[in-house]
């Protein structure tokens, strides 16, 4: 059974149903980030709840025009000359990292017609994982309150800022209090806020009434301002798994491993980026302290996947029977940044892109063949 990403359709609505509700009864504007989630045949489905997405490149900035329907939010670190054209074609507001750039491509976004603002640094963020953190000390990313001018340059119409990873409210309660201290005199001269994303409110245990009651009273605060927020995991949070397939079984030192026929470095890299043990229908996740002692026990294995890297493997996990060469293993919540950073290291075979409708039917959006893979060394 070659393996596949199955995004289920009613899971999906139900996550922008919810989106939806928030967003109006708070009075702001949920748009979809792109680098989290980007199936754009589920587009359709997407624009009955939302208007607009956000892109961090010239490639995500022309699929929010072409097959979503609507000009991008931009944000990029570093805007380059030679695409810099598309990025004005293609997006309604764009977002600029450092005064330089602003003061370089700026202009010409203006008189375009495109929203021009600056990305702030607000010097804070409850992330944890250094690796999402963009404002750790030395960030590349964003402008600290220090460094701004007294007076805005001419053309600053917004402040963009994003320095949440899978937060909470009371996690964007404790950011706001740091732009409104550091930023606050700025705010009364712009006409929008971005609050970026990592705002996970489809994830059962967040308050979305404490939510609304913070951007509701933020608007109050500041009346001019237009309040966006760029989620990408809470849209396709838990809409979906990874099926994939035992294609052998082998032992070391009473350490069992499932080999799959797909890739944790390939098609799962969060993991072993954050990392964090992904749950598996039908199996218990030990975690490093519960596995300790339990590595060679009945049912217990690593899974690994079918590419040539060492690192290639997580573990373990209880399963309720031994596991067979042929058995499905199945990897939950796999939608979200998951289908968006997956690579074709070693030729790996990438799984297809399927859809299970609400009237229970599967359908198949995408299947890869070695073309795919020949063709990005072409």
């Amino acid at each position: 059974m070659p393996p596949y990403y199955l995004i289920e359709e009613d899971l999906l609505r139900r996550n922008l149903a919810l989106i939806k509700s928030i967003a109006d009864r708070a009075g702001v504007e949920f748009i979809l980030a792109f680098k989290a989630f980007a199936l754009w045949k589920t587009f359709p489905i997407f624009r009955e709840y939302i208007s607009h997405t956000t892109a961090s490149s010239p490639y995500e900035a022309r699929l929010a025009f072409e097959e979503f329907g609507s000009k991008a939010h931009t944000y990029s670190p570093a805007y380059e000359e030679d695409t810099f054209e598309d990025i004005i074609k293609y997006s309604s507001h764009i977002s600029f990292n450092s005064l330089t750039q602003f003061a370089r491509f700026a202009p010409r976004a203006s008189a375009a017609g495109v929203s021009c603002g600056l990305r702030i640094n607000p010097e804070y963020s409850e992330i944890e994982t250094e690796l999402y953190n963009p404002c750790a000390p030395g960030s590349r990313f964003g402008i600290t309150a220090d460094k701004m001018p007294e007076v805005l340059p001419e053309g600053v119409e917004g402040f963009h800022c994003h320095c949440h990873c899978e937060s909470t409210s009371y996690t964007l309660e404790h950011t706001l209090e740091h732009i409104e201290s550091k930023f606050g005199k700025w705010l009364d001269k712009i006409k929008w806020l971005n609050l970026g994303g990592g705002h996970l409110v489809t994830r059962k245990d967040y308050d979305t009434e404490h939510l609304i009651g913070l951007l509701k009273a933020l608007r109050q605060r500041h009346p001019n301002l237009s309040i966006i927020l760029e989620p990408g995991s809470a849209f396709a949070w838990q809409t979906g798994p990874l099926v994939s397939e035992v294609v052998d079984i082998v032992e070391n030192s009473g350490i069992k491993t499932a080999i799959l026929n797909v890739s944790f470095t390939c098609h799962m890299p969060d993991c072993l980026e954050m990392p964090y043990h992904p749950a598996v229908r039908g199996a218990e996740t030990l975690a490093d302290e519960a596995a300790k002692g339990l590595e060679t026990a009945e049912n217990v294995y690593r899974l690994g996947g079918n590419s040539c890297l060492s690192g290639d493997f997580m573990g373990y996990w209880r399963f309720e029977k031994p596991l067979r060469v042929g058995d499905a293993v199945i990897f939950e919540d796999m939608i979200h940044y998951t289908t968006v950073k997956t690579n074709m290291f070693n030729g790996i075979p990438h799984p297809a892109l399927a859809i299970k409708r609400s009237n229970g039917t599967i359908e198949t959006l995408r299947t890869f063949r070695y073309e795919d893979y020949r063709d990005r060394m072409d």
